[in-house]
Protein backbone atom coordinates (compact mmCIF):
# COMPACT_ATOMS: atom_id res chain seq x y z
CA UNK A 1 0.00 0.00 0.00
CA UNK A 2 1.54 3.49 -1.21
CA UNK A 3 1.35 7.16 0.47
CA UNK A 4 -1.58 7.39 -2.52
CA UNK A 5 -3.93 4.45 -3.23
CA UNK A 6 -4.01 2.90 -6.39
CA UNK A 7 -7.41 2.74 -8.16
CA UNK A 8 -8.29 0.91 -11.22
CA UNK A 9 -11.28 2.90 -12.96
CA UNK A 10 -13.94 -0.17 -14.66
CA UNK A 11 -15.88 2.43 -15.88
CA UNK A 12 -16.23 4.56 -19.16
CA UNK A 13 -16.95 7.77 -17.76
CA UNK A 14 -14.61 9.75 -19.81
CA UNK A 15 -11.95 11.39 -18.02
CA UNK A 16 -12.56 9.91 -14.97
CA UNK A 17 -9.22 8.51 -14.29
CA UNK A 18 -6.88 11.76 -14.86
CA UNK A 19 -8.79 13.11 -12.82
CA UNK A 20 -8.14 10.95 -10.14
CA UNK A 21 -4.53 10.77 -11.05
CA UNK A 22 -5.11 14.49 -10.78
CA UNK A 23 -5.73 14.21 -7.29
CA UNK A 24 -2.72 12.23 -6.21
CA UNK A 25 -4.32 8.53 -7.16
CA UNK A 26 -1.82 6.18 -8.69
CA UNK A 27 -4.04 5.00 -11.27
CA UNK A 28 -3.67 1.35 -12.75
CA UNK A 29 -4.98 -0.70 -15.41
CA UNK A 30 -4.97 -4.11 -13.48
CA UNK A 31 -7.85 -4.10 -10.86
CA UNK A 32 -5.97 -7.49 -8.69
CA UNK A 33 -3.24 -4.73 -8.38
CA UNK A 34 -5.16 -2.16 -7.14
CA UNK A 35 -6.30 -0.88 -3.46
CA UNK A 36 -9.65 0.49 -4.85
CA UNK A 37 -11.81 -0.66 -7.47
CA UNK A 38 -14.40 1.82 -9.93
CA UNK A 39 -16.79 -0.41 -11.71
CA UNK A 40 -20.72 -0.36 -12.72
CA UNK A 41 -23.19 -0.47 -10.35
CA UNK A 42 -24.62 -4.32 -10.67
CA UNK A 43 -28.48 -4.65 -10.37
CA UNK A 44 -27.59 -6.02 -7.01
CA UNK A 45 -25.84 -3.15 -5.91
CA UNK A 46 -27.30 -1.45 -2.46
CA UNK A 47 -30.71 0.36 -3.14
CA UNK A 48 -29.87 4.28 -2.87
CA UNK A 49 -31.60 6.29 -0.36
CA UNK A 50 -33.32 9.70 -2.52
CA UNK A 51 -30.19 9.68 -4.71
CA UNK A 52 -27.83 9.66 -2.19
CA UNK A 53 -24.45 7.41 -1.93
CA UNK A 54 -24.86 4.20 -0.42
CA UNK A 55 -21.61 3.60 2.11
CA UNK A 56 -20.89 -0.21 3.63
CA UNK A 57 -18.60 -0.40 6.33
CA UNK A 58 -16.74 -3.58 7.79
CA UNK A 59 -18.04 -3.29 10.79
CA UNK A 60 -15.28 -0.89 12.99
CA UNK A 61 -16.51 1.94 14.59
CA UNK A 62 -15.39 4.85 12.60
CA UNK A 63 -16.35 8.65 12.94
CA UNK A 64 -18.37 9.65 10.19
CA UNK A 65 -16.48 11.12 7.24
CA UNK A 66 -18.47 13.99 4.39
CA UNK A 67 -18.62 11.97 1.47
CA UNK A 68 -20.09 14.93 -0.46
CA UNK A 69 -17.29 17.49 1.00
CA UNK A 70 -16.55 20.24 -2.08
CA UNK A 71 -19.36 18.47 -4.25
CA UNK A 72 -22.11 20.48 -5.44
CA UNK A 73 -25.16 17.41 -5.47
CA UNK A 74 -27.26 19.55 -8.10
CA UNK A 75 -24.65 19.10 -10.99
CA UNK A 76 -25.28 15.58 -10.80
CA UNK A 77 -28.09 13.24 -12.66
CA UNK A 78 -29.58 10.25 -11.41
CA UNK A 79 -27.95 6.90 -12.64
CA UNK A 80 -27.56 2.98 -11.86
CA UNK A 81 -23.98 4.54 -10.89
CA UNK A 82 -20.55 3.47 -9.82
CA UNK A 83 -19.63 0.90 -6.96
CA UNK A 84 -16.00 1.99 -5.43
CA UNK A 85 -14.56 -1.07 -3.50
CA UNK A 86 -11.67 -1.06 -1.26
CA UNK A 87 -9.45 -4.53 -1.31
CA UNK A 88 -9.27 -5.76 1.98
CA UNK A 89 -10.92 -2.84 3.95
CA UNK A 90 -14.87 -4.87 3.55
CA UNK A 91 -16.25 -0.99 2.75
CA UNK A 92 -17.18 0.03 -0.60
CA UNK A 93 -19.62 2.97 -1.59
CA UNK A 94 -22.58 3.13 -4.16
CA UNK A 95 -22.69 6.47 -6.18
CA UNK A 96 -26.31 6.15 -7.90
CA UNK A 97 -25.38 9.23 -10.43
CA UNK A 98 -24.07 10.17 -12.92
CA UNK A 99 -21.68 14.11 -14.23
CA UNK A 100 -24.10 15.68 -16.86
CA UNK A 101 -23.19 15.04 -20.53
CA UNK A 102 -20.15 18.22 -21.69
CA UNK A 103 -20.82 19.87 -18.31
CA UNK A 104 -17.47 20.70 -17.08
CA UNK A 105 -18.52 21.37 -14.28
CA UNK A 106 -20.69 18.42 -13.41
CA UNK A 107 -17.29 16.43 -14.51
CA UNK A 108 -15.28 18.33 -11.78
CA UNK A 109 -17.93 17.28 -9.25
CA UNK A 110 -18.25 13.75 -10.04
CA UNK A 111 -14.84 13.58 -9.99
CA UNK A 112 -14.70 14.86 -6.31
CA UNK A 113 -17.74 12.59 -5.19
CA UNK A 114 -15.31 9.69 -7.04
CA UNK A 115 -12.32 10.60 -5.17
CA UNK A 116 -14.03 10.83 -1.88
CA UNK A 117 -15.09 7.65 -1.91
CA UNK A 118 -11.89 6.41 -2.87
CA UNK A 119 -10.43 7.68 0.05
CA UNK A 120 -13.19 6.04 2.19
CA UNK A 121 -12.91 2.75 1.17
CA UNK A 122 -9.19 2.34 1.05
CA UNK A 123 -6.70 1.24 3.24
CA UNK A 124 -4.67 3.42 5.88
CA UNK A 125 -1.72 2.74 6.43
CA UNK A 126 0.24 3.89 9.62
CA UNK A 127 3.85 4.63 10.29
CA UNK A 128 3.57 2.33 13.29
CA UNK A 129 2.81 -0.64 11.44
CA UNK A 130 6.40 0.70 9.23
CA UNK A 131 8.30 2.02 12.11
CA UNK A 132 11.34 -0.38 12.89
CA UNK A 133 14.24 0.64 15.43
CA UNK A 134 17.33 2.74 13.62
CA UNK A 135 20.74 0.21 13.94
CA UNK A 136 22.51 2.85 15.38
CA UNK A 137 19.46 3.22 18.48
CA UNK A 138 20.07 -0.15 18.78
CA UNK A 139 23.78 -0.24 19.36
CA UNK A 140 25.72 -0.17 22.86
CA UNK A 141 27.72 2.73 21.72
CA UNK A 142 24.28 5.32 21.46
CA UNK A 143 23.14 3.23 25.32
CA UNK A 144 26.12 4.47 27.27
CA UNK A 145 26.44 7.24 26.02
CA UNK A 146 22.79 8.94 26.00
CA UNK A 147 23.13 7.15 29.60
CA UNK A 148 26.13 9.12 30.30
CA UNK A 149 24.50 12.70 29.05
CA UNK A 150 21.44 11.98 31.16
CA UNK A 151 23.77 11.62 34.38
CA UNK A 152 26.06 14.35 33.15
CA UNK A 153 22.92 16.94 32.85
CA UNK A 154 22.35 16.38 36.99
CA UNK A 155 25.54 17.95 37.20
CA UNK A 156 25.04 20.97 35.58
CA UNK A 157 22.95 24.37 36.09
CA UNK A 158 21.32 26.63 33.91
CA UNK A 159 24.05 28.19 32.57
CA UNK A 160 25.75 24.72 31.29
CA UNK A 161 28.63 25.17 33.74
CA UNK A 162 29.24 22.08 36.55
CA UNK A 163 30.42 24.72 39.24
CA UNK A 164 30.41 22.13 42.44
CA UNK A 165 34.06 21.16 42.27
CA UNK A 166 33.29 17.94 43.94
CA UNK A 167 31.34 17.22 41.04
CA UNK A 168 34.29 17.65 38.42
CA UNK A 169 35.69 14.15 38.44
CA UNK A 170 32.18 12.66 38.16
CA UNK A 171 31.55 14.95 35.44
CA UNK A 172 34.95 14.28 33.88
CA UNK A 173 34.49 10.67 33.95
CA UNK A 174 31.47 10.95 32.22
CA UNK A 175 32.52 13.33 29.52
CA UNK A 176 35.23 10.48 28.85
CA UNK A 177 32.09 8.03 28.45
CA UNK A 178 30.57 10.69 25.99
CA UNK A 179 33.59 11.05 23.69
CA UNK A 180 33.86 7.10 24.17
CA UNK A 181 30.42 7.12 22.74
CA UNK A 182 31.09 9.89 19.89
CA UNK A 183 34.08 7.97 18.92
CA UNK A 184 32.44 4.70 18.42
CA UNK A 185 29.39 6.00 16.32
CA UNK A 186 31.55 7.82 14.30
CA UNK A 187 32.39 5.35 11.73
CA UNK A 188 28.62 4.95 10.87
CA UNK A 189 28.37 8.59 10.33
CA UNK A 190 31.29 9.56 7.91
CA UNK A 191 29.31 12.57 6.75
CA UNK A 192 29.95 14.12 9.74
CA UNK A 193 33.77 13.57 10.19
CA UNK A 194 34.90 17.11 10.55
CA UNK A 195 32.34 18.24 13.22
CA UNK A 196 32.54 14.99 15.24
CA UNK A 197 35.75 15.33 15.58
CA UNK A 198 35.71 19.17 16.21
CA UNK A 199 32.97 17.75 19.19
CA UNK A 200 34.94 15.43 20.83
CA UNK A 201 37.77 18.63 21.04
CA UNK A 202 34.87 20.63 22.26
CA UNK A 203 34.29 18.14 25.23
CA UNK A 204 37.62 17.80 26.09
CA UNK A 205 37.85 21.34 26.24
CA UNK A 206 35.30 21.73 28.35
CA UNK A 207 36.66 19.19 31.04
CA UNK A 208 39.99 20.49 30.73
CA UNK A 209 39.14 23.96 31.73
CA UNK A 210 37.10 23.08 34.49
CA UNK A 211 33.49 22.70 33.54
CA UNK A 212 33.05 26.19 33.48
CA UNK A 213 30.20 27.75 30.70
CA UNK A 214 31.17 25.74 28.20
CA UNK A 215 31.89 27.13 24.08
CA UNK A 216 30.80 24.86 21.78
CA UNK A 217 31.45 27.04 18.67
CA UNK A 218 33.66 25.17 16.79
CA UNK A 219 31.57 21.81 16.65
CA UNK A 220 28.42 23.94 15.80
CA UNK A 221 30.56 25.67 13.34
CA UNK A 222 31.74 22.73 11.98
CA UNK A 223 28.40 20.90 11.90
CA UNK A 224 25.95 21.83 8.45
CA UNK A 225 23.60 18.86 7.72
CA UNK A 226 21.92 20.97 5.33
CA UNK A 227 24.25 20.63 2.85
CA UNK A 228 23.69 16.73 3.07
CA UNK A 229 20.24 17.01 2.24
CA UNK A 230 19.39 12.91 1.95
CA UNK A 231 16.65 11.00 2.80
CA UNK A 232 17.16 8.87 5.94
CA UNK A 233 20.61 10.19 6.70
CA UNK A 234 21.74 9.97 10.58
CA UNK A 235 23.34 12.31 12.39
CA UNK A 236 24.28 12.46 16.25
CA UNK A 237 23.74 15.81 18.04
CA UNK A 238 25.26 16.48 21.62
CA UNK A 239 25.71 19.80 22.66
CA UNK A 240 24.88 21.71 25.68
CA UNK A 241 21.56 23.72 24.64
CA UNK A 242 18.09 24.74 25.47
CA UNK A 243 15.50 23.34 23.56
CA UNK A 244 12.46 25.42 22.66
CA UNK A 245 9.08 25.22 23.98
CA UNK A 246 11.23 22.34 26.07
CA UNK A 247 14.45 23.08 28.44
CA UNK A 248 15.28 26.80 28.99
CA UNK A 249 18.46 25.33 30.58
CA UNK A 250 21.71 25.25 28.62
CA UNK A 251 22.22 21.30 29.74
CA UNK A 252 23.78 18.24 27.60
CA UNK A 253 21.15 16.90 25.09
CA UNK A 254 21.53 13.83 22.86
CA UNK A 255 20.14 13.95 20.00
CA UNK A 256 19.89 10.84 17.29
CA UNK A 257 17.86 11.68 14.29
CA UNK A 258 17.83 11.29 10.47
CA UNK A 259 17.40 13.21 7.83
CA UNK A 260 13.27 13.67 5.95
CA UNK A 261 13.98 14.41 2.17
CA UNK A 262 11.72 12.69 -0.58
CA UNK A 263 12.08 13.52 -4.01
CA UNK A 264 8.94 15.81 -4.40
CA UNK A 265 10.56 18.05 -1.52
CA UNK A 266 13.42 18.39 -3.35
CA UNK A 267 12.40 18.68 -6.71
CA UNK A 268 9.89 21.92 -4.93
CA UNK A 269 12.85 23.51 -3.27
CA UNK A 270 15.06 23.20 -6.68
CA UNK A 271 11.99 25.34 -8.19
CA UNK A 272 10.05 27.86 -7.11
CA UNK A 273 10.40 27.79 -3.28
CA UNK A 274 14.23 27.55 -3.01
CA UNK A 275 15.15 27.55 1.22
CA UNK A 276 19.00 26.12 1.35
CA UNK A 277 18.66 26.33 5.16
CA UNK A 278 15.69 24.36 5.40
CA UNK A 279 16.38 21.17 7.26
CA UNK A 280 13.58 18.70 8.17
CA UNK A 281 14.51 15.73 10.59
CA UNK A 282 13.35 12.97 12.33
CA UNK A 283 13.72 11.79 15.88
CA UNK A 284 15.32 8.27 16.24
CA UNK A 285 16.38 8.83 19.66
CA UNK A 286 17.07 11.63 22.40
CA UNK A 287 17.67 12.76 26.09
CA UNK A 288 15.18 13.98 28.33
CA UNK A 289 15.26 17.86 26.71
CA UNK A 290 13.01 17.03 23.66
CA UNK A 291 10.97 14.62 25.95
CA UNK A 292 9.10 17.76 25.62
CA UNK A 293 7.05 20.10 23.14
CA UNK A 294 10.11 21.22 21.62
CA UNK A 295 9.87 20.34 17.55
CA UNK A 296 13.17 22.26 16.58
CA UNK A 297 16.74 21.81 16.49
CA UNK A 298 18.61 25.35 16.05
CA UNK A 299 21.69 25.82 16.21
CA UNK A 300 21.74 29.16 18.27
CA UNK A 301 20.17 27.35 20.81
CA UNK A 302 23.78 25.95 21.85
CA UNK A 303 26.25 27.54 24.12
CA UNK A 304 29.13 29.34 22.57
CA UNK A 305 31.29 32.27 23.14
CA UNK A 306 29.77 34.13 19.81
CA UNK A 307 26.87 33.77 17.38
CA UNK A 308 27.65 33.06 13.68
CA UNK A 309 26.09 33.42 10.50
CA UNK A 310 24.24 29.86 10.40
CA UNK A 311 23.31 27.72 7.49
CA UNK A 312 20.92 25.60 8.55
CA UNK A 313 17.56 25.01 11.33
CA UNK A 314 16.14 21.84 11.74
CA UNK A 315 12.43 21.25 12.24
CA UNK A 316 11.11 18.01 13.71
CA UNK A 317 8.42 16.74 11.32
CA UNK A 318 7.51 13.69 12.65
CA UNK A 319 6.49 15.43 16.04
CA UNK A 320 4.78 17.97 14.22
CA UNK A 321 2.77 15.64 12.24
CA UNK A 322 2.39 13.23 15.40
CA UNK A 323 0.81 15.37 17.57
CA UNK A 324 -1.44 17.00 14.54
CA UNK A 325 -2.90 13.75 14.07
CA UNK A 326 -3.68 13.23 18.06
CA UNK A 327 -5.18 16.39 18.57
CA UNK A 328 -7.16 16.95 15.82
CA UNK A 329 -8.63 13.37 15.97
CA UNK A 330 -9.77 13.84 19.58
CA UNK A 331 -10.91 17.54 18.15
CA UNK A 332 -13.07 16.55 15.46
CA UNK A 333 -14.46 13.68 17.55
CA UNK A 334 -15.38 16.75 20.54
CA UNK A 335 -16.68 19.02 18.08
CA UNK A 336 -18.59 16.11 15.93
CA UNK A 337 -17.00 17.72 12.74
CA UNK A 338 -17.37 14.99 9.66
CA UNK A 339 -14.13 15.11 7.90
CA UNK A 340 -13.54 14.99 4.22
CA UNK A 341 -12.57 11.68 3.44
CA UNK A 342 -8.59 12.96 2.09
CA UNK A 343 -8.44 14.72 5.50
CA UNK A 344 -9.52 11.60 7.53
CA UNK A 345 -6.59 9.93 5.61
CA UNK A 346 -3.98 12.03 6.25
CA UNK A 347 -4.64 12.18 10.19
CA UNK A 348 -4.55 8.14 9.94
CA UNK A 349 -1.59 8.06 8.12
CA UNK A 350 1.94 9.32 10.01
CA UNK A 351 3.52 8.92 7.07
CA UNK A 352 1.76 11.37 4.57
CA UNK A 353 1.26 13.80 7.37
CA UNK A 354 5.05 14.06 7.80
CA UNK A 355 5.53 14.60 4.48
CA UNK A 356 2.47 17.22 4.43
CA UNK A 357 4.34 19.04 7.31
CA UNK A 358 8.20 18.93 5.39
CA UNK A 359 5.90 20.95 2.46
CA UNK A 360 4.37 23.15 4.48
CA UNK A 361 7.24 23.74 6.46
CA UNK A 362 9.61 25.02 3.52
CA UNK A 363 7.14 27.06 2.52
CA UNK A 364 6.72 28.56 5.65
CA UNK A 365 10.23 28.67 6.50
CA UNK A 366 11.33 30.66 3.13
CA UNK A 367 8.71 33.30 3.63
CA UNK A 368 9.94 34.79 6.71
CA UNK A 369 12.26 36.40 3.71
CA UNK A 370 10.21 36.69 1.23
CA UNK A 371 7.37 39.52 0.60
CA UNK A 372 7.04 43.19 0.88
CA UNK A 373 8.51 43.44 4.38
CA UNK A 374 8.49 46.64 6.47
CA UNK A 375 10.63 45.23 9.33
CA UNK A 376 12.90 42.80 10.07
CA UNK A 377 10.87 39.12 9.48
CA UNK A 378 12.40 37.25 12.39
CA UNK A 379 12.72 40.45 14.45
CA UNK A 380 15.28 39.08 16.44
CA UNK A 381 15.65 40.30 19.58
CA UNK A 382 13.17 43.46 19.07
CA UNK A 383 10.55 44.03 21.11
CA UNK A 384 7.41 44.73 20.36
CA UNK A 385 3.73 43.75 20.94
CA UNK A 386 3.45 40.45 20.87
CA UNK A 387 0.43 40.40 18.44
CA UNK A 388 3.22 41.66 15.33
CA UNK A 389 4.67 38.04 16.25
CA UNK A 390 1.27 36.58 15.41
CA UNK A 391 0.64 38.51 12.67
CA UNK A 392 4.05 37.29 11.00
CA UNK A 393 3.79 33.43 11.56
CA UNK A 394 0.24 33.55 10.28
CA UNK A 395 1.50 35.44 7.29
CA UNK A 396 3.93 32.84 6.43
CA UNK A 397 1.10 29.58 7.05
CA UNK A 398 -1.16 31.59 4.96
CA UNK A 399 1.20 31.67 2.52
CA UNK A 400 1.67 27.93 2.54
CA UNK A 401 -2.09 27.66 2.07
CA UNK A 402 -2.07 30.12 -0.85
CA UNK A 403 0.24 27.99 -2.39
CA UNK A 404 -0.73 25.17 -1.97
CA UNK A 405 -4.16 25.94 -3.52
CA UNK A 406 -2.37 26.79 -6.62
CA UNK A 407 -0.04 23.50 -6.20
CA UNK A 408 -3.60 22.01 -6.23
CA UNK A 409 -4.25 23.62 -9.33
CA UNK A 410 -1.65 21.92 -11.23
CA UNK A 411 -2.20 18.32 -9.48
CA UNK A 412 0.52 18.34 -6.99
CA UNK A 413 -0.68 14.92 -4.81
CA UNK A 414 -0.15 16.86 -1.47
CA UNK A 415 -1.00 20.28 -2.08
CA UNK A 416 -4.48 19.77 -0.37
CA UNK A 417 -3.19 17.80 2.60
CA UNK A 418 -0.93 21.18 3.24
CA UNK A 419 -4.08 23.23 3.52
CA UNK A 420 -6.27 20.57 5.73
CA UNK A 421 -2.92 21.01 7.80
CA UNK A 422 -2.40 24.42 8.01
CA UNK A 423 -6.22 24.92 8.88
CA UNK A 424 -6.42 22.21 11.55
CA UNK A 425 -3.44 22.76 13.11
CA UNK A 426 -4.10 26.46 13.13
CA UNK A 427 -7.32 26.17 14.60
CA UNK A 428 -7.19 23.37 16.69
CA UNK A 429 -4.14 22.89 18.11
CA UNK A 430 -2.46 26.42 18.15
CA UNK A 431 -5.10 28.14 19.78
CA UNK A 432 -5.68 26.29 22.81
CA UNK A 433 -1.90 25.02 23.23
CA UNK A 434 0.31 26.84 25.88
CA UNK A 435 -0.43 29.87 28.24
CA UNK A 436 -2.35 32.90 27.85
CA UNK A 437 0.54 35.06 28.38
CA UNK A 438 1.48 36.30 24.70
CA UNK A 439 0.32 33.35 23.16
CA UNK A 440 1.54 35.07 19.74
CA UNK A 441 0.83 31.06 18.23
CA UNK A 442 -2.75 31.06 19.99
CA UNK A 443 -3.38 34.37 18.84
CA UNK A 444 -3.21 33.52 15.26
CA UNK A 445 -5.34 30.46 15.78
CA UNK A 446 -7.86 32.14 16.92
CA UNK A 447 -7.40 35.01 14.39
CA UNK A 448 -8.27 32.37 11.66
CA UNK A 449 -11.05 30.50 13.36
CA UNK A 450 -13.45 33.90 13.93
CA UNK A 451 -12.10 35.19 10.60
CA UNK A 452 -13.84 31.91 8.86
CA UNK A 453 -16.97 31.68 11.08
CA UNK A 454 -17.23 35.30 10.14
CA UNK A 455 -17.32 35.22 6.66
CA UNK A 456 -19.80 32.41 7.16
CA UNK A 457 -17.87 29.29 5.57
CA UNK A 458 -17.45 27.99 9.10
CA UNK A 459 -20.10 26.90 11.45
CA UNK A 460 -20.81 26.11 15.38
CA UNK A 461 -24.31 24.93 15.24
CA UNK A 462 -26.33 22.36 17.74
CA UNK A 463 -22.72 21.66 19.11
CA UNK A 464 -21.63 20.99 15.81
CA UNK A 465 -18.63 22.25 13.87
CA UNK A 466 -19.30 22.28 10.14
CA UNK A 467 -16.89 23.23 7.73
CA UNK A 468 -18.07 24.55 4.08
CA UNK A 469 -15.75 22.69 2.03
CA UNK A 470 -16.21 24.04 -1.59
CA UNK A 471 -15.60 27.53 -0.27
CA UNK A 472 -13.51 27.87 2.49
CA UNK A 473 -10.12 28.56 0.56
CA UNK A 474 -11.53 31.89 -0.34
CA UNK A 475 -11.78 33.36 2.14
CA UNK A 476 -8.31 31.98 3.54
CA UNK A 477 -6.95 33.74 0.84
CA UNK A 478 -8.87 36.72 1.48
CA UNK A 479 -7.32 36.84 4.92
CA UNK A 480 -3.53 36.77 3.34
CA UNK A 481 -4.07 39.22 1.07
CA UNK A 482 -5.58 41.02 4.08
CA UNK A 483 -2.34 40.72 6.44
CA UNK A 484 -0.28 41.05 2.49
CA UNK A 485 -2.11 44.63 2.42
CA UNK A 486 -0.95 45.51 5.76
CA UNK A 487 2.27 45.14 5.35
CA UNK A 488 2.87 46.69 2.16
CA UNK A 489 0.93 49.86 3.50
CA UNK A 490 3.55 49.76 6.43
CA UNK A 491 6.29 49.93 4.20
CA UNK A 492 5.52 54.22 4.29
CA UNK A 493 4.38 54.34 8.23
CA UNK A 494 6.15 54.62 10.88
CA UNK A 495 7.11 51.50 13.18
CA UNK A 496 3.74 52.90 15.77
CA UNK A 497 1.64 54.02 13.04
CA UNK A 498 1.88 49.82 12.13
CA UNK A 499 1.10 48.64 15.50
CA UNK A 500 -1.88 50.33 15.32
CA UNK A 501 -2.54 49.39 11.99
CA UNK A 502 -1.96 45.53 13.00
CA UNK A 503 -4.12 46.04 16.29
CA UNK A 504 -7.06 47.55 14.06
CA UNK A 505 -6.93 44.61 12.02
CA UNK A 506 -6.69 42.13 14.42
CA UNK A 507 -9.42 43.95 16.60
CA UNK A 508 -12.07 44.05 13.97
CA UNK A 509 -12.42 40.43 14.37
CA UNK A 510 -11.05 39.37 17.69
CA UNK A 511 -12.56 41.09 20.74
CA UNK A 512 -9.92 42.49 23.19
CA UNK A 513 -9.69 42.41 26.77
CA UNK A 514 -12.57 44.82 28.24
CA UNK A 515 -9.63 46.08 30.38
CA UNK A 516 -7.29 46.99 27.10
CA UNK A 517 -5.87 50.47 26.57
CA UNK A 518 -5.19 49.28 22.87
CA UNK A 519 -8.89 49.24 22.43
CA UNK A 520 -9.31 51.99 24.50
CA UNK A 521 -7.11 54.17 21.93
CA UNK A 522 -8.62 51.82 19.02
CA UNK A 523 -12.37 53.53 20.71
CA UNK A 524 -11.57 57.05 20.52
CA UNK A 525 -9.46 57.65 23.81
CA UNK A 526 -6.77 59.37 22.40
CA UNK A 527 -4.39 59.20 25.67
CA UNK A 528 -5.12 55.66 26.44
CA UNK A 529 -1.75 54.84 24.91
CA UNK A 530 1.36 56.57 25.72
CA UNK A 531 2.12 57.93 22.54
CA UNK A 532 4.58 60.97 23.13
CA UNK A 533 6.85 58.71 24.66
CA UNK A 534 8.85 56.05 23.53
CA UNK A 535 7.29 52.98 21.72
CA UNK A 536 8.45 50.62 24.83
CA UNK A 537 5.36 52.05 26.34
CA UNK A 538 3.26 50.86 23.54
CA UNK A 539 4.66 47.41 24.22
CA UNK A 540 3.66 47.93 27.99
CA UNK A 541 0.77 48.48 27.38
CA UNK A 542 -0.51 45.51 25.95
CA UNK A 543 -1.99 43.45 28.62
CA UNK A 544 -0.29 39.40 28.70
CA UNK A 545 -3.84 38.25 27.13
CA UNK A 546 -5.05 40.67 25.13
CA UNK A 547 -7.20 38.70 23.04
CA UNK A 548 -8.74 36.65 25.37
CA UNK A 549 -10.24 33.35 23.99
CA UNK A 550 -13.71 32.69 23.12
CA UNK A 551 -16.21 30.88 25.28
CA UNK A 552 -15.79 28.28 22.06
CA UNK A 553 -12.55 28.06 22.72
CA UNK A 554 -12.65 28.12 26.12
CA UNK A 555 -15.26 25.09 26.51
CA UNK A 556 -12.80 23.67 23.65
CA UNK A 557 -9.74 24.03 25.83
CA UNK A 558 -10.87 21.97 28.87
CA UNK A 559 -12.36 19.11 26.78
CA UNK A 560 -8.73 18.98 24.94
CA UNK A 561 -6.35 20.07 27.86
CA UNK A 562 -5.52 16.21 28.59
CA UNK A 563 -4.79 15.87 24.64
CA UNK A 564 -2.65 18.28 24.03
CA UNK A 565 -0.95 17.85 27.42
CA UNK A 566 -0.45 14.56 26.27
CA UNK A 567 1.48 15.37 23.05
CA UNK A 568 4.88 15.96 25.10
CA UNK A 569 7.67 14.05 23.79
CA UNK A 570 5.44 12.35 20.84
CA UNK A 571 7.30 11.24 18.04
CA UNK A 572 6.26 9.44 14.47
CA UNK A 573 6.81 6.10 16.29
CA UNK A 574 4.96 6.65 19.44
CA UNK A 575 2.50 8.38 17.97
Amino acid sequence: MGIFPTVSVRTTTPGLGEALAHRGCVVSDAPELADVVVEAAAATAPASRDGHVVAVGSGEAEAPEDLYARVDRRLLTPAQGVVVSGRGTGRSVTLPVAPAAADPASARAYAELVHNAVCHVAVRPTRREAVTVHPLVQTAAWADLKAAVTDLRDLQIADGSVPEPGDHARAAALVGRVITGIEALAPSLSHDADYLEALVKDFGRWADGGFEVPDFYDSIVAFAPAQHRVDGLPHLVVFPMYTQNGNPNRQVEAVLLEVIWPDFIADLEAGDYSNKLFLPIRFLDFTAGYDTNSAVLFPETVAMREVPAFTWGGIFADREAARFRRVVTEAAAVTRLSLPPDAARLIADQELAERTFVMWDLIHDRTHMHGDLPFDPFMIKQRMPYFLYSLEELRCDLTAFREAVALEADGHPYARSVQYAVLFDRIFRFAITGGRTRNYDGLGGQLLFAWLHQRGVLHWTDNRLTIDWADVAEPVLELSRAVEELYWRSIDRPKVAHWLAAYALISSVLTPHPLSAWARYQAGDLSALPLDGPPKGLTDAVLPDEFPLSMFYEALSKKMKGVIESTAGITGASA
